[in-house]
């Protein structure tokens, strides 16, 4: 990975983002959008796009639903995966050690941040007060298949935060990732959940992508047939 950009240890400036994609954005997705707190920035970001939401944890989706009440946004209540049907989706609890008292009462039913299609690994031990010890069924869709029922054809950004499947989701989003600008997704060296891919496994999936940005547990990316060179 020695042709990679440097990580940078800061968190993506939402500014980048802004600038690369354009204000005239059109369609956005947020994929694992938890409490709704990217999609209200994308609406704000990009007054004059359709941005769909993708969430299937309940916890989440009833935060959700109390942040985010702009006409813009859908809210998709599923996960992201390889096909479509259901699954069972591993429930994150606990809470970290060192939560601020303030933050508190916004997990009152526990840690929702962390759940996943696929089955905890090093996550485990990384953060062993992130507990799973409940699965649920939920509705799965793949990205080609809700993209061809929506009618979707050019996505202008996607943000995937989908805690280790972002595998499944390519895997079931080949023609739909050929026609987004530009993807920004999460990757993890270690095998924080079953199955998931590192970084490099991870850009073998999208050979039609090249790295902008590359940041300590996320990378941005452009799809070179479809932008500029920057």
């Amino acid at each position: 990975m020695d042709d990679l950009p440097p990580v940078i240890p800061d968190p993506i400036d939402f500014d980048v983002i802004r600038a690369l994609v354009g204000a005239d954005a059109r369609v956005i997705l947020d994929i694992g959008a938890n409490n709704g707190w990217h999609s209200a920035q994308f609406s704000r970001m990009f007054p004059q796009a359709a941005i769909h939401s993708f969430e299937p944890d309940t916890r989440a989706i009833a935060k959700f639903r109390e942040r985010v009440h702009s006409p813009q946004v859908v809210l998709h209540e599923a996960a992201i995966g390889a096909a479509d049907g259901t699954a069972q989706f591993h429930i994150s609890s606990g809470l970290p050690p060192d939560i601020p008292a303030e933050k508190l009462a916004q997990y009152a039913q526990g840690w929702d941040q962390s759940g996943s299609l696929r089955v905890p690994k090093a996550h485990l031990e990384l953060w062993p007060w992130c507990r799973f010890e409940e699965t649920a069924t939920v509705a799965v869709r793949s990205l080609d298949s809700w993209a061809h029922e929506h009618g979707i054809g050019a996505v202008d950004f996607i943000w995937a935060d989908i805690q280790g499947a972002a595998g499944d989701m390519i895997q079931g989003g080949g023609e739909t990732l050929a026609n987004t600008r530009y993807l920004y997704t999460e990757y993890s060296n270690k095998e924080l959940y079953e199955g998931e891919p590192n970084l490099p496994a991870l850009l073998a999936m999208l050979p039609g992508f090249s790295v902008l940005k590359r940041y300590p547990l996320d990378v941005l990316l452009r799809n070179v047939a479809l932008t500029e060179s920057i």
